[in-house]
C-alpha cells in the first residue's frame, strides 16, 4: 500500500536531523505499528504522508503511485493534538470535514450518522464541542477521520483519553476497518496495543530505523532462551541437581507446587530440559517466555543508544 524509501528529512538548514535514510513497506490491510521514543522522528514521517511537509530525498509511493496532492483524498489522519473547532456543533463539524474531503453533504451525513450508531453517541449531534468531555470529543475526532472512507488511515495516539471501555470500543473498530480492507499506521507508545493490533512494526530511534518486521519475528528475535517452569511432587535431590545445572530464577512455592524461570546458557535443546525436568518432578507447565513489545522496545532503544 505504501512504501517509504530513503526518506531524509532535515530542520534548521540541516543541523537537525529528523529522518535520516529511513524505509519501510506497509502492506495492503494490515495494522503498522509506527514506533520509537519521543522525538525520534515519527511525527515528521507522518508530516510527510500527510504532505503537510516534504522530504530533503527518497521518495513514497502509494499503490505504486508517487506520492502527489490526489491522495490527501485517501489518507484519514488522526493526530495526537486534535483540531476540532470548540464552538462549533458536532453534526456541522463532521459535514464540514466531510465535504473538505470531496464527500457530498448527502454522503457525509450519511456516513456520519452510521458511526453515531456504531459508537453510541446519537445523541450528540447538536451539542457544540466544548460541552463534550475530553474523551467524548477523542470519538468525534475518530469519526472525522474515517468518515470519508480512506485507504490509508493513519492514527496518532489514537487511545489517549479513553476510559478502558471507550479504548476497546475504538480498537473494535480499527480492526473492523482492516478487516475490510483499510490499511492501518498506528503510532503508540501503548506497547500493550501493539501487540494485540499490529501485524508488522517499525521502531525509530533517533532518525534511524533500528528494528521493523512482523510483530511475531521482531519479538522472537528478542528472546533470551529463558523458560517458565511449573513443577510439583519435587524430589529434592533431583532438584539440587538440576539447580547446579541451569541458571534458575524468580523461583515461588506455594500450594505444592514450585515456579521458576530457567536460562538455558548451554546448547541443550528444550527436549533435554524437559527430560531433566521430568527427574525431578511433575511438570505442569513448561513454556518459552517471548519477550513483550514492551521489552523489545526498552531493549532495542538502550542497545541503540549504548552504540
Amino acid at each position: 500500500m505504501l512504501k517509504a524509501e530513503h526518506i531524509t528529512k532535515t530542520y534548521n538548514a540541516g543541523k537537525k536531523i529528523a529522518l535520516d535514510d529511513f524505509s519501510i513497506h506497509v502492506p495492503k490491510a494490515s495494522v503498522y505499528g509506527l514506533l520509537g521514543p519521543n522525538g525520534a522522528g515519527k511525527t515528521s514521517f507522518i508530516r510527510i504522508i500527510n504532505q503537510i511537509t516534504q522530504a530533503d530525498s527518497g521518495e513514497i509511493t502509494i499503490n505504486g503511485q508517487k506520492l502527489n496532492p490526489n491522495h490527501i483524498k485517501d489518507i484519514g489522519y488522526m493526530p495526537e493534538e486534535r483540531g476540532l473547532y470548540k464552538n462549533m456543533t458536532v453534526g456541522d463539524q463532521l459535514l464540514y470535514f466531510g465535504e473538505l474531503k470531496g464527500m457530498s453533504k448527502n454522503d457525509a451525513l450519511t456516513e456520519a450518522k452510521k458511526w453515531f450508531d456504531k459508537l453510541h453517541i446519537d445523541q450528540w449531534w447538536k451539542k457544540k464541542l466544548s460541552e463534550l468531555s475530553k474523551g467524548m470529543a477523542q470519538k468525534i475526532q475518530f469519526v472525522v477521520t474515517v468518515l470519508h472512507r480512506p485507504h490509508l488511515l493513519i492514527l496518532d495516539e489514537p487511545f489517549s483519553g479513553f476510559d478502558p471501555v471507550n479504548a476497546n470500543l475504538i480498537k473494535d473498530q480499527i480492526i473492523e476497518l482492516k478487516n475490510n480492507g483499510t490499511t492501518i499506521i498506528l503510532s503508540t507508545h501503548r506497547m500493550e496495543s501493539v501487540e494485540e493490533m499490529c501485524d508488522y512494526v517499525a521502531l525509530i530511534d533517533n532518525s534511524k530505523k533500528i528494528i521493523d518486521g512482523r510483530v511475531f519475528d521482531v519479538r522472537e528475535k528478542f528472546k533470551k532462551n529463558i523458560f517458565g517452569i511449573t513443577l510439583s511432587e519435587i524430589d529434592e535431590n533431583n532438584f539440587a541437581d538440576f539447580k547446579n545445572k541451569y541458571e534458575l530464577f524468580n523461583l515461588l512455592t506455594a500450594n505444592n507446587l514450585v515456579s521458576f524461570d530457567v536460562k538455558n546458557n548451554t546448547s541443550t535443546n528444550q527436549n533435554h530440559i524437559i527430560s531433566d525436568l521430568i527427574r525431578v518432578g511433575k511438570v505442569r507447565s513448561f513454556d518459552e517466555k517471548i519477550p513483550s513489545m514492551n521489552e523489545v522496545f526498552i531493549n532495542a532503544v538502550s542497545n541503540n543508544s549504548s552504540l
